[in-house]
C-alpha cells in the first residue's frame, strides 16, 4: 500500500464532499449536478459498484412507493436523472405507460440507480473513507480514504479537503442477540433477510425453515418460500413479536406522514414526545403492504382447495427468548407468548431473520468531531432542521445526515419517497441560495394547533386561533 502522491485536485477544496452511496447520497449527487453555476462535489463508497438490497431483490418484489419517489422527481421534474427519463434512455417508455404500473419492481428500482450511478460524475466506488476531522488552520474538513482494488484489498491512501459532507452510510441489518452466535456459525443457515437471495437454494433445501420478523422482508421471504415448496410438505413457521400481521398504513391521509410537512412539525416537537412517538408509529413504516398480505393469504388458500390445510404456521406475539443448536445441524428456539404468557421450544433446520435494520454507528468515522458535536439528552447527535448536525461554532462547514436523523425528523427519514426533497433541502442550505424552490405546503392535514394562512389568500386569518398556553 502505498500513499496517494500530490494532487492539485485533491488538494483543492470541494464544496461537498458524500460519503456513502446509497439512494439518498445518489439523490443528492443527482441533484448537485443541476445545481446552477456549479457545485465542486464529489462521493467515495466503499463497495465496488451501486447495489441496493441485492438480497431481497425477490422476483416480483416491488417497492412500496410510487415511482414518483425517485432520486429527484419531487424536487426537479425536468432533471435529466429521472425514472421515466431511465425508460426513455432504455427504448421502455412506452411499455411502461401500458403496463400501467404506479408501484415498480424493486429489481427495475435497482437498475435505475445503477443508470444514475453509471451517468453522473464525481462517484468514487472503491474508496472507504476512514476518518473525518476538522482542519481549523484551513476551515476545512479532512476526509481520510482509502483506495480499494478490486479484491477490496487496500491499494492506496488519499485524503480530501472540503467545505461541507453529507453523510450517507446506510444502515446494517439488525440480528436480536439471542440469535448472534448462531448467525456466525456456518454449519446452520441462520441468515438475515437481507442475504436471502444469496441463501435461497440452502434454505429450500432444508427440511423445515422459520422466519422471524412481521414486516415486508418477512412477508416477501415466507411467501417466496410458500410458493416454491411443495403443497402439503410446507414445512414453514413465520414469528412475529407484533400482536398481528398487520397492514401498512396505506391511506391517503395516513401517508401525509411522509410529507415534509409533517417532518417539519415533528422536528419542532420536544424530545421526550418524539422518543415516545416513533415506537408508536410502526404500522406506518414496520408493517406489511396489503398486497402481499393477500398473496400470502391467496396461496394459502389455494393450497387448501382439495382438503386439509398447508403445513405452515404463523404466530404473531412471540418472542425469541434464547436459541441454541441441537446436534450441530439443527436450531432449537426458545419461545414466549407475550398475551398467553406461555413458553415452547422450536426446533428448526434453518431460520431467516427479517429483523429490520439499525443505523450504522458512526463513532469511529466521526471521532475527530467529536469535540465538536452537540448531542440530546439520550446521547444521539443533535441535527437541525436543515439536516445538519450540531457542532461547535468554531466548525464553520456543515455536517449534513441522512437517514440518521429518525430521532430528530421522524419516520420520513429512511421513506424514499422524501429523498428528493431532503436532497434540495441540503443542498439549499449548503448554497444559501435557493436552486430548488420547494412546496410551502404539502399535506391537507394540519398536525398541531398552529396558526397558518387561509390556502391562496395571503394575510387571510385562520379560523383557528391559538390561545396563550397556560401555566
Amino acid at each position: 500500500m502505498t500513499g496517494t502522491p500530490p494532487n492539485e485536485e485533491l488538494d483543492r477544496p470541494h464544496d461537498l464532499v458524500g460519503i456513502g452511496i446509497g439512494p439518498f447520497n445518489l439523490s443528492l449527487a443527482a441533484l448537485a449536478h443541476g445545481v446552477p453555476g456549479g457545485l465542486a462535489a464529489t462521493f467515495y463508497e466503499q463497495r465496488p459498484s451501486f447495489r441496493w438490497h441485492p438480497g431481497l431483490l425477490i422476483d416480483g418484489a416491488t417497492l412500496q412507493v410510487p415511482f414518483l419517489a425517485d432520486l429527484v422527481t419531487l424536487a426537479d421534474p425536468a432533471s435529466p436523472w429521472t425514472f421515466l427519463n431511465h425508460l426513455r434512455s432504455r427504448d421502455r417508455l412506452f411499455p411502461f405507460y401500458f403496463a400501467e404500473r404506479f408501484h415498480i419492481q424493486r429489481a427495475e428500482y435497482d437498475a435505475y440507480c445503477r443508470w444514475v450511478a453509471d451517468g453522473l460524475p464525481g462517484l468514487h466506488f472503491g474508496h472507504q473513507v476512514d476518518a473525518v476531522r476538522w482542519n481549523a488552520e484551513r476551515d476545512l474538513f479532512e476526509v481520510d480514504f482509502t483506495q480499494l482494488d478490486a479484491d477490496g484489498e487496500a491499494e492506496a491512501l488519499g485524503r480530501a479537503y472540503t467545505r461541507n459532507i453529507a453523510l450517507g452510510v446506510g444502515t446494517e441489518p439488525y440480528v436480536p442477540e439471542p440469535l448472534r452466535p448462531l448467525a456466525d456459525a456456518a454449519a446452520v443457515p441462520v441468515i438475515h433477510s437481507a442475504d436471502y437471495l444469496e441463501h435461497r437454494d440452502r434454505l429450500l433445501a432444508a427440511e423445515h425453515v422459520t422466519v422471524i420478523g412481521s414486516g415486508q422482508s418477512g412477508a416477501e421471504v415466507f411467501l417466496d418460500l410458500l410458493r416454491a415448496r411443495p403443497a402439503g410438505a410446507e414445512k414453514l413457521h413465520w414469528l412475529a413479536r407484533t400482536e398481528a400481521f398487520a397492514p401498512m398504513e396505506y391511506s391517503k391521509l395516513g401517508l401525509e406522514h411522509f410529507t415534509p410537512d409533517y417532518t417539519r412539525y415533528f422536528h419542532a416537537l420536544p424530545e421526550k414526545v418524539r422518543g415516545e412517538l416513533v415506537p408508536r408509529q410502526w404500522q406506518l413504516h414496520k408493517a406489511i403492504d396489503t398486497d402481499t398480505i393477500t398473496a400470502i393469504h391467496d396461496e394459502l388458500y389455494r393450497r387448501s382447495l382439495h382438503g386439509g390445510w398447508p403445513d405452515a404456521v404463523l404466530t404473531p406475539g412471540v418472542t425469541v427468548r434464547t436459541a441454541g443448536r441441537v446436534a450441530t445441524t439443527r436450531v432449537e428456539l426458545h419461545l414466549e407468548h407475550t398475551q398467553q404468557g406461555t413458553r415452547s421450544r422450536l426446533t428448526t433446520d434453518a431460520v431467516v431473520l427479517a429483523t429490520g435494520y439499525r443505523e450504522r454507528p458512526l463513532g469511529s468515522l466521526l471521532a475527530g468531531l467529536d469535540p465538536y458535536m452537540r448531542r440530546d439528552g439520550a446521547g444521539r447527535h443533535a441535527v437541525d432542521a436543515e439536516f445538519r448536525m450540531k457542532l461547535d461554532p468554531a466548525v464553520t462547514g456543515s455536517v449534513y445526515v441522512q437517514n440518521a436523523e429518525r430521532h430528530t425528523h421522524g419516520v420520513g427519514a429512511p421513506d424514499l419517497g422524501l429523498a428528493a426533497w431532503r436532497s434540495a433541502s441540503i443542498l439549499n442550505s449548503l448554497t444559501g441560495k435557493e436552486p430548488y424552490p420547494l412546496p410551502r405546503r404539502t399535506a391537507f392535514t394540519s398536525f398541531g394547533l398552529e396558526r397558518r394562512e387561509a390556502p391562496g389568500i395571503p394575510g387571510q386569518a385562520p379560523a383557528l386561533v391559538p390561545l396563550e398556553s397556560e401555566c
